[in-house]
């Protein structure tokens, strides 16, 4: 099997697994306890305005489907239990006897299904902007594979760069804008608000809502590539004040330090990763994969794959390619030296 063979059914392998989590058992407490994550099988439940009416209209679905398949499993029971007529075992009928049900079935399913039609306008229609106006709006861009979050600001100063991990206020309505760098993808909270499509070219956009404090886990639901399944984001809703201290803490550019070991880092920086990645403040501006500033700031590295260690970040680094096959972050060759000298200057990006 060659590379490019392996890297595919790996790719395949990891979506199944995707799939298998989010269908998986549903976990019992009512809501993501502090510093929990809700995870994908919490679709079956909501936490925001703009999620309540789509899960609604899902469980009315999913009733429907499931009175539709014992109607007709007991049909068919039915049918192969009843006796033909003794005189001739192979008789069916006249010609036109039975319509009667098929004209019932017919103007009942027709009934149903235009019920469900104007249900499902109606739940658009309150999903499709929020009862207020917006007091934050975020700009998210899908890459192959993470996610570029922009907050806007009218003041140019006061706009700021994250990936992978968006920040909001508890009970504000946030405008995201969704835009993708390359392929089709689709931005997904299921426990805030319903699918949107990132298309090339196209800016499309959704809201979102959160009704309690708490981390929230989104993923992309459109295949995009062999790491599509590694495609993961976390959106945290927190109270107004701590939403306001991150925020400003994020605007900052990163801090200097004087030790040596962290000047030899920075360095190693410059000359290995600056070409990619930001660092605001520094002369690393590159602007292919995310930006780094607040790096230790993050629950999560490698769009969700990894938490925030220092040895899975070195890990990252050594490995990109073995963890993540395909993606854009080459595995770097480092000595011991060239490590602990970027792992503290990595350190610094609080």
């Amino acid at each position: 099997m060659n590379n490019s063979e392996s890297i595919l059914r790996k790719g395949v392998l990891d979506n199944c697994a995707f799939c298998l989590c989010i269908f998986a058992a549903v976990p019992v407490s009512a809501a993501p306890a502090e510093n929990e994550v809700a995870p994908l099988n919490y679709f079956l439940h909501s936490y925001g305005p703009a999620s309540t009416p789509t899960m609604h209209l899902g469980w009315v679905f999913a009733s429907l489907l499931v009175a539709i398949f014992i109607i007709i499993a007991l049909l068919l029971v039915g049918a192969i239990l009843r006796k033909r007529r003794a005189e001739d075992p192979r008789a069916i009928g006249r010609e036109d006897e039975g319509m009667s049900w098929i004209y019932i079935g017919t103007g009942v399913s027709t009934c149903i299904l235009f019920v469900l039609a104007v249900y499902t306008l109606i739940t658009l229609n309150k999903v499709a902007k929020p009862a207020h106006a917006p007091a934050l709006t975020l700009t998210v861009t899908g890459y192959d594979w993470w996610w570029k979050v922009e907050y806007e600001n009218n003041d140019p100063t006061r706009r700021f760069v994250t990936a992978n991990e968006i920040h909001i206020p508890v009970g504000v309505p946030v405008l995201v804008k969704l835009k993708s760098a390359d392929v089709i993808h689709a931005f997904w909270v299921p426990t805030l608000a319903g699918k949107t499509q990132m298309i090339p070219g196209l800016t499309n956009q959704q809201w979102i809502e959160a009704d309690t404090e708490g981390v929230y886990r989104g993923q992309c639901t459109q295949y995009c590539g062999v790491q599509h399944a590694h495609m993961g984001l976390e959106v945290v809703a927190q109270n107004a004040a701590e939403f306001q201290k991150w925020q400003e803490a994020q605007r900052r550019t990163a801090a200097t330090h004087s030790a040596t070991d962290v000047n030899e880092g920075q360095k190693l920086f410059l000359d290995r990763c600056s070409g990619c990645h930001t660092i605001r403040g520094t002369e690393a501006v590159g602007t292919h994969a995310p930006d780094l500033t607040h790096l230790k700031s993050r629950r999560l590295i490698a769009a969700g794959l990894l938490t925030n260690t220092p040895d899975h970040l070195v890990q990252w680094i050594t490995h990109a390619q073995d963890l993540k096959p395909g993606a854009r972050m080459p595995s770097m060759v480092l000595t011991e030296t060239e490590i602990s000298a970027l792992s503290a200057f990595l350190s610094t990006l609080n």
